[in-house]
């Protein structure tokens, strides 16, 4: 491992918060100047007080902050390891702010539809080159329970979740399928806290249905059409909760 750099070289910050947040940085910074891979230990709390001229309160508590960031995984008995892939932070950070918005202005749910609507209908035309029959199956069985779920008056959200990342499975796209999951749990509260009607549950199953049937037909600039619809329609719900 290369030499950790030097304390003395660092800026001085003044400010608690300022301070903390640069130490962060520079733990981070260590990782990427010593090329340590997810899984890799990193050096001793003693070595790190003595590159970062800090004491151990000090370090543990930046390392805290990493660790809930998903940067750094602490594992009491063995120390100090640069966290494996993870989205779990950002994923909780994203979904709470999407669901405290459903209370105000809506500001944040609107931004995650505009996201997912860019990533979705950008994308699907790529993953469709991917599709296999057996993924096309799977999707078609998945809107038929969605149908079946509408006919009975039952929430669609667990299972519109499921069409989408099913949509996009081929692309083996792991951020993408955590950004889904961000917007699901928010989508999910607007389906509970708005109470849709039957009626509103089948003309989801359709869109649905005409979504699969673009894209078993293959026709990727219609897949994208009907996907930005579907979008736009969520918008129209979002609003009507957060105006009511």
């Amino acid at each position: 491992m290369a030499a950790l750099g030097s304390a003395a070289a660092r800026a001085p910050r003044f400010s608690a918060q300022a301070r903390l947040a640069a130490l962060q940085s520079d733990i981070m910074d260590l990782i990427l100047e010593n090329n340590l891979a997810a899984g890799s230990p990193l050096p001793t709390e003693a070595e790190l007080c003595s590159a970062l001229g800090l004491g151990r309160n000090t370090l543990r508590e930046s390392l805290k902050v990493l660790q809930a960031l998903g940067v750094v995984e602490i594992r009491h008995g063995y120390g100090m390891f640069v966290a494996p892939t993870n989205f779990d932070a950002l994923t909780t950070g994203l979904t709470f702010r999407g669901r405290l918005s459903l209370r105000q202005q809506g500001k944040e749910a609107l931004e995650l539809v505009d996201v997912r609507q860019t990533l979705e209908s950008g994308l699907i035309g790529k993953s469709m080159t991917l599709m296999t029959p057996d993924h096309l199956a799977r999707i078609e069985e998945t809107v038929r329970e969605m149908e079946s779920l509408a006919d009975q008056g039952q929430a669609l959200a667990a299972v519109d979740s499921e069409f989408h990342r099913q949509l996009f499975e081929p692309l083996g796209n792991e951020l993408l399928t955590h950004l889904m999951s961000v917007f699901w749990d928010v989508y999910s509260r607007i389906h509970a806290e708005s109470g849709m009607k039957t009626a509103s549950l089948h003309a989801t199953a359709l869109t649905h249905r005409e979504i699969f049937d673009a894209v078993k037909s293959g026709d990727k600039a219609l897949a994208s059409e009907r996907i930005n619809s579907h979008f736009d329609g969520i918008r129209e719900a979002i609003a009507a909760l957060v105006n009511r």
